[in-house]
């Protein structure tokens, strides 16, 4: 028995509800911009999904620097999931060597972290879509 290998689907949601209920706190809009900060959240962790599928990995690390507000703290908090569930110490995805990292990476392992990247993204749309069941609209 101690060579299967067992697989815990929380290891993937737990790390990215942790996330995004840090990230919207308790804050409960009271006016246009806090209404606005969490749509902004919200559609951003909607669409990372699709980012990814359509762009990639790489080039969602090198848009992180160019978002602003409440965009880049998703894209924040989603590398610091996607670092957390990798568990690859000796290469860092989060902070400003991101993306030099992905750049050294082997095809095969920057294949493999783009497959468990999507499946990340798609546990932010999920979640989001639970904690921020309250905010509606676009951004």
């Amino acid at each position: 028995m101690s060579d299967i290998i067992s697989f815990d689907p929380r290891t993937i949601s737990t790390p990215v509800y942790q996330e995004l209920t840090k990230l919207r706190g308790q804050r409960q809009p009271t006016n246009d911009a806090e209404k606005k900060e969490l749509k902004e959240q919200k559609a951003q962790a909607i669409e990372l999904y699709t980012y990814l599928a359509t762009w990639g990995l790489l080039r969602l690390k090198a848009e992180e620097k160019a978002l602003k507000n409440e965009k880049q703290k998703v894209v924040v908090a989603f590398f610091n999931c996607l670092q957390a569930i990798w568990k690859q110490s000796n290469k860092n995805l989060t902070g400003n060597d991101g993306l030099s990292q992905l750049i050294a990476l082997d095809v095969e392992e920057y294949l493999g972290l783009t497959g468990l990247a999507l499946t990340v993204a798609q546990e932010f749309n999920f979640w989001a879509n639970s904690i921020y069941h309250d905010v509606s609209g676009e951004e």
